[in-house]
């Protein structure tokens, strides 16, 4: 069931979204080849807490974590090791979520490590641009179908392909909520737009096939062929004026 959000309820999200741009703005400061990808994590949890928040990811379905962090090949549900250090040329994604009074806040940014290859680097714009390029069909009387084909549409042009296995989300008063929003589809089908439908629109872009595999830690997805990945997230709100982006200033 597809739950339209409130003025009230709205309010409580935007404050857990900008808890969330907030803590990404000081992980993504801190990331330099040789930093520990436990080092984001503390810091995150230690932001989070101190600015009256909750973190979102820690304890659910039994995640370990604060923070997913995800290098390279690595999609998505990397779990933050202090063994596990990030080098120059790396792709560093972290995706980070916040609950302010019952209602959540998710997003995630694609951070170059360093001087990285202009393939690599085109990789992260194009996926970044993919996301706004489906934020702006979140809008009334579009369907869910209108802003999930608008990612796949973008990055195929560059020769990418879109994870399947995947995708993005409603979100409320609970993390994960109805409708389910894909990387690719059709325009024009799908759950209809409405005022207060909150989404997690989350592009994950492949160099190279779209399929993906889970490792031994029951966590991290990785790209099936070894290419990289990147991904990029935004809360956005239907409303009546367009698209509202509740993690981002």
């Amino acid at each position: 069931m597809i739950i339209c959000k409130s003025a009230i309820e709205l309010e409580k999200m935007r404050r857990a979204g900008v808890v969330v741009w907030e803590v990404l703005q000081d992980l993504k400061a801190m990331v330099k080849p040789g930093l520990a990808t436990m080092e984001l994590e503390k810091v995150a949890e230690q932001r989070i807490r101190e600015r009256g928040a909750r973190p979102a990811f820690k304890g659910l379905y039994n995640y370990p974590c604060v923070l997913c962090t995800s290098i390279n090949d690595e999609i998505v549900h990397g779990i933050p090791s202090a063994s596990r250090k990030v080098r120059e040329g790396d792709l560093l994604k972290i995706d980070v979520g916040a609950e302010v009074e019952g209602y959540y806040g998710d997003s995630a940014i694609t951070v170059p490590v360093g001087e990285v290859s202009p393939a690599l680097a085109q990789l992260v714009r194009v996926t970044e641009e993919s996301l706004y390029a489906a934020i702006d069909r979140v809008r009334l009387g579009f369907r869910v179908g209108d802003v999930s084909s608008a990612v796949e549409q973008h990055v195929t042009r560059f020769g990418y392909s879109v994870v399947r296995d995947f995708v993005g989300h409603g979100i409320g008063s609970h993390l994960h909520e109805d409708p389910k929003v894909p990387n690719y589809g059709t325009p024009g089908v799908g759950p209809k737009l409405k005022e207060g439908m909150v989404l997690a629109i989350e592009p994950m872009v492949n160099t190279g096939k779209p399929g993906s595999r889970v490792l031994r830690d029951k966590w991290t997805a990785v790209t099936e062929d070894g290419g990289y990945s990147a991904h990029f997230e935004h809360t956005v709100v239907v409303t009546g004026n367009g698209p509202w982006i509740l993690t981002r200033p």
